[in-house]
């Protein structure tokens, strides 16, 4: 077994996160900074290419992409306003509607809040526990969201891999079929580190978007924390000034 296939087994699925799946499983941790600049071009670069094709963001502007982003404007034009004419335009899809429904059986969902309704460790897990599924619709599966409709379009990057299962008993004595672990079938554009950075930039992007003012708001919460302390000890300062002769 190369070294690929031990680390998709062993560093990648952890016991508890193939044990449980589902929705309700553990998650990997996707340790994501939105304070990062850098990973947040290179998101939005990922989502632009990989997922705006059927995925809209309407609650997002480009132009306010690109100020929060340090994005100039011929670069945003050039590389990511694939679904626009005028920077103040939102993020739609570049698919039809009607041809959604006809592909996938359902219109794709908007991914403007997406981080807020799911959590940034659920979507980082998502996009990392695709294997291949010959019964499923696309060819592939997901142990996050079993019998999803969606086609694994990062397989390119990360290659494919296989699910090992193996017989579980639970509490109740009864049998299952679980997933425990994954095999590499072939090996993607991309090695194990450089695609857990581009997993991870896509969705810092994301997180960003479900609240740009995330930043801004942390920051003026710690003013006011610090101005509210400094007001309790002059406030407490003056109570006692007010009390010291009263015996």
């Amino acid at each position: 077994m190369n070294r690929l296939a031990w680390f998709l087994i062993f560093a990648l699925a952890a016991p508890g996160v193939l044990a449980s799946g589902g929705e309700g499983g553990l998650m990997l941790s996707a340790h994501n900074d939105v304070g990062n600049i850098s990973s947040l071009q290179r998101g939005a670069r990922n989502f632009v290419n990989y997922c705006l094709g059927c995925h809209s963001a309407k609650f997002v502007r480009y132009n306010r992409v690109a100020r929060d982003l340090g994005i100039t404007e011929s670069d945003l034009a050039e590389n990511l306003m694939w679904t626009a004419e005028k920077p103040h335009e939102t993020m739609q899809v570049a698919m039809p509607a009607a041809d959604s429904t006809r592909w996938f059986g359902r219109v794709p969902p908007d991914m403007s809040l997406i981080a807020r309704s799911r959590g940034v460790d659920w979507l980082y897990t998502y996009l990392k526990s695709f294997y291949v599924d010959e019964g499923a619709t696309f060819g592939s599966n997901n142990i996050v969201l079993p019998g999803l409709t969606m086609p694994n379009v990062l397989w390119q990057l990360e290659g494919t891999k296989e699910a090992i299962v193996e017989e579980t008993v639970d509490h109740d004595g009864n049998k299952h079929d679980t997933i425990v672990g994954f095999r590499a079938l072939t090996a993607g554009t991309m090695s194990e580190e450089e695609f857990d950075h581009f997993v991870t930039d896509l969705v810092n992007f994301l997180d960003y978007m479900g609240e740009p003012m995330q930043l801004k708001r942390q920051s003026l919460g710690i003013r006011v924390i610090a101005y509210l302390l400094v007001f309790f000890l002059l406030a407490l300062a003056l109570k006692k000034e007010f009390w010291k002769d009263v015996h």
